[in-house]
């Protein structure tokens, strides 16, 4: 097994799709389908299910994918520490919401690429505590919706992130191309822990009372993607996340929101007095990525 095997396969797991994947590895995608079905046969069991239209991860898969994350990871450190043993390094403390998501993973990849010297820790925190940490200094860089960001929090807005809802294998939503929002009055949704993510709740509520009805609330509360998964598998609710949201897990899928289309806004947030090197380097990282894969090319915008 070899490493850009791993790598290869995260980036499929990503997209979901072998054509832009390829494109993110610059490869061509017959030489990525192959290296797929090597590491398949090395493992000895299957990681994806294909069809013409559609490539979704297995049970192993998934599991598979937080392994294969966390040695790139862990070798991405190994890598780092080596360097910085030569000289000094920087450190950037940055905020991520629920390593569910995937924006700011790749554009830490990116920036990474850019300065394989900098020590990078990701510090999982909501967006309230996040804009707390870099008002009083513990955090140098954040992400999430900036409408209730302090006058303290500068934002850069890099991504308009179509919103969906996660549904159980079964459900009658499942077998649809888009689930019209005024449907979700006969389900009871699921919230983020209000103290977590305001902000999303806000835009969820708002979002249905806009579609003309208050959603029935689920009573439990979870603290992360995955748990709130389990939930929708058992079928004991619904859940509507973004697109950005990972999407392969066992037992459920994810469907667009239509009748509206709704758009989730994703800001890079910051010291507004900071002006540093590295916090400038994230906010160019983001601003590229974002046009170069069209994370802005939307005709109806939701601007915060």
């Amino acid at each position: 097994m070899e490493l850009r095997q791993l790598r290869y396969f995260v980036t499929l797991a990503e997209e979901l799709h072998f054509g832009r994947a390829a494109m993110r590895e610059h490869i061509v995608q017959s030489a990525l389908s192959q290296q797929i079905q090597r590491l398949e046969r090395e493992l000895g069991v299957r990681l994806l299910e294909r069809s013409t239209h559609h490539v979704a991860l297995t049970a192993s898969g998934v599991a598979f994918l937080i392994e294969a994350r966390q040695i790139l990871a862990q070798v991405e450190r190994a890598v780092v520490v080596a360097r910085s043993a030569v000289g000094s390094s920087s450190t950037l403390r940055v905020g991520i919401i629920d390593s569910g998501y995937d924006s700011m993973p790749q554009i830490l990849h990116e920036v990474q690429a850019r300065h394989p010297a900098l020590v990078i820790h990701q510090i999982e925190a909501g967006v309230p505590e996040q804009y707390q940490q870099l008002t009083d200094g513990r955090l140098d860089v954040g992400i999430g919706r900036a409408a209730l960001a302090p006058p303290e929090v500068a934002s850069a807005l890099f991504r308009q992130d179509p919103l969906g809802v996660l549904v159980p294998n079964g459900h009658r939503f499942a077998e649809m191309d888009g689930v019209p929002v005024a449907t979700l009055a006969q389900e009871p949704l699921l919230l983020a822990e209000n103290k977590q993510a305001p902000e999303f709740n806000q835009f969820v509520v708002e979002m249905c009372r806009a579609a003309g009805f208050t959603p029935t609330v689920y009573e439990g509360t979870v603290e992360s993607i995955r748990a709130a998964a389990d939930l929708v598998a058992q079928g004991r609710c619904l859940y509507c996340v973004p697109s950005s949201c990972i999407s392969a897990l066992p037992g459920i899928m994810w469907r667009p929101l239509i009748e509206p289309v709704s758009y989730y806004p994703w800001s890079i947030l910051w010291r507004a007095a900071d002006d540093s090197d590295h916090v400038r380097t994230i906010v160019t990282c983001a601003r590229a990525m974002s046009q170069r894969l069209g994370w802005l090319a939307i005709t109806d915008r939701t601007t915060r």
